[in-house]
């Protein structure tokens, strides 16, 4: 009977050390940057000011934004609101993304009755690692903005105040109307 019990004994000293050395192995393995805090790519940021009055933020009536190509409107802005500032995403892969900008949106997609004004994002990409769990982010830089020209801009004019886009705490863009 004393054999059972030493080996008994034995079997769960050698459980209870197996166990210590698997957690102690589960934690050693375990970085502190397993959570990923500021891993987002960042959105473009656009203020939209009066003319008139430059420094002055105005709101764009009833504003609808689509991606050109895309069926659907932006999901990063509520659709036909009236903003002051919005933020729009980038195309990581490409060179350039274009928008058309409704200004008075109304109607169907398809039977629109705003004002459209389509803008080109042109941008060179640049992947940084942030860290093993947030992996690679996407940092735009030499940002340029173009208008295409038609009788009715309301998109009058436009200043890129930042042309690296790193992180979204302060405009990019400011669009004039």
């Amino acid at each position: 009977m004393k054999n059972y019990q030493l080996l008994i004994i034995r079997l769960i000293r050698h459980l209870g050390l197996l166990v210590f050395m698997a957690a102690l192995i589960a934690v050693q393995a375990c970085e502190k940057d397993d959570i990923c805090v500021d891993g987002d790519t960042p959105l473009l940021l656009i203020r939209f000011y009066d003319i008139a009055a430059p420094e002055s933020p105005k709101t764009v009536n009833s504003l609808r934004i689509i991606g050109l190509g895309q069926e659907e409107v932006v999901n990063t802005i509520a659709d036909r609101s009236n903003l002051d500032s919005i933020s729009l995403p980038l195309r990581i892969g490409e060179g350039e993304t274009r928008y058309v900008f409704i200004l008075n949106s109304d109607g169907d997609p398809g039977a629109e009755t705003g004002n459209p004004d389509t803008l080109t994002f042109s941008y060179s990409n640049r992947e940084e690692f942030i860290s093993r769990a947030c992996g690679f982010v996407a940092t735009f830089v030499d940002l340029q903005v173009s208008v295409q020209a038609d009788s009715e801009n309301w998109i009058q004019d436009f200043n890129i105040i930042n042309g690296i886009i790193r992180k979204q705490d302060s405009a990019h863009v400011s669009i004039f109307h």
